[in-house]
């Protein structure tokens, strides 16, 4: 199993930024699939970004050229660090990780971002 610890999220005006903190119980390196989503009021969770265990990546279009997701496998975390933050990206952000067909979530913390 796989225990998943979310931390960076908080309030910040438009045009601000943040760090999401993702922190894995085991070593991720060789965890395939890592990835953020995020789910806002009355709307569907959506993926927003996630990174291989060969370090490709992918990202929302609404979010890429403003958010870049990384990891750091001697610290079992990884990242996802959001830039020129709009009100449209307030939500719960959640860390997710596939494992031997499995997935783990964190518990998800709040992003809202004031106009």
């Amino acid at each position: 199993q796989v225990q998943l610890v979310e931390s960076g999220g908080g309030l910040v005006q438009a045009g601000g930024s943040l760090r999401l903190s993702c922190a894995a119980s085991g070593a991720i390196s060789s965890i395939a699939f890592k990835g953020w989503y995020r789910q806002a009021p009355g709307k569907q969770r959506e993926l927003v970004a996630f990174i291989t265990s060969g370090g490709s990546t992918n990202l929302l279009d609404s979010v890429k050229g403003r958010f870049t997701i990384s990891r750091d496998n001697a610290k079992n975390t990884f990242y996802l660090q959001m830039n020129s933050l709009k009100p449209e990206d307030t939500a719960v952000y959640y860390c997710n990780v596939v494992q031997a067909g499995v997935g783990y979530w964190g518990q998800g913390t709040q992003v809202t971002v004031s106009s």
